[in-house]
């Protein structure tokens, strides 16, 4: 049990429901996005940008629904702040920053709601100094996305090792870097065709791949360590009863 559905007391109907939303946005986007190629719809790219803002309200209201005591924002808040601060930080590096593996361990540490707030978080204020525009439902989701997949596997006694939590970031930035690089080619390659399609993923490989290998970076030194003073944290102030093997 996570943290903010430990404390989703007063509406136990609507948290129901808002947890079988969640997982089924989350898949409904993608195949709404190529639908959206395959019929070539218009306007596509304004189209998806909207759907992905929309795939982002049953997290929300998840959030805004469930009673939480100041102690279990605390993991969102931090987290959310420290990935800000990286992004902005390592801006002259271009796709070289910290924040997946930000998201990686806030979603194993903490659960999936949480992770996927603060994937979406930190993409939603970074971009006040980044520059806002239709991509950013799409960093939301992306990032929201790897936190939720990272919280959803978190019980797992593989993901409480280094190298397996190292490989699952690494996955989740490719994964991310494959969901904007579609995005890319369904809103703006226009006639989609074969030549554009390989251009796009090809420009996009050496950007996704210098990303993953970022998100190896910064996990090695912090994947063993962090968890357990997550763990330590979670059990001082009652955060979330769920804690690591050791």
């Amino acid at each position: 049990m996570t943290s903010l559905q430990a404390q989703s007391r007063k509406s136990p109907a609507s948290i129901r429901v808002l947890n079988v939303l969640e997982p089924v946005t989350l898949i409904a986007l993608p195949l709404f996005m190529i639908a959206c190629a395959l019929f070539k719809v218009p306007n596509t790219a304004l189209l998806t940008s909207v759907a992905a803002g929309l795939s982002l309200v049953p997290f929300f209201a998840h959030f805004e629904l469930s009673h939480l005591r100041a102690r279990d924002l605390m993991p969102i808040v931090v987290m959310s702040a420290l990935g800000v601060a990286g992004r902005v930080i390592f801006a002259p590096l271009p796709s070289f920053k910290p924040v997946m593996a930000i998201v990686v361990l806030t979603g194993l540490s903490f659960g999936r709601q949480t992770g996927f707030i603060t994937g979406s978080l930190i993409m939603l204020v970074s971009n006040i100094f980044f520059g806002h525009g239709p991509w950013t439902p799409w960093q939301m989701y992306g990032f929201g996305m790897a936190g939720y997949i990272a919280g959803s596997v978190r019980h797992l006694t593989l993901f409480t090792r280094r190298i397996p939590v190292v490989v699952l970031g690494f996955a989740l930035t490719f994964l991310y870097g494959v969901i904007l690089d579609t995005w890319t080619v369904v809103g703006f390659l226009n006639p989609i065709s074969f030549e554009g399609v390989l251009a796009t993923y090809s420009i996009g490989f050496a950007y996704n791949l210098t990303q993953a290998v970022a998100t190896v970076v910064f996990l090695l030194p912090v994947a063993g360590s962090w968890p357990a003073m997550f763990d330590r944290i979670k059990v001082k102030y009652g955060i979330d009863q769920a804690v690591r093997p050791a």
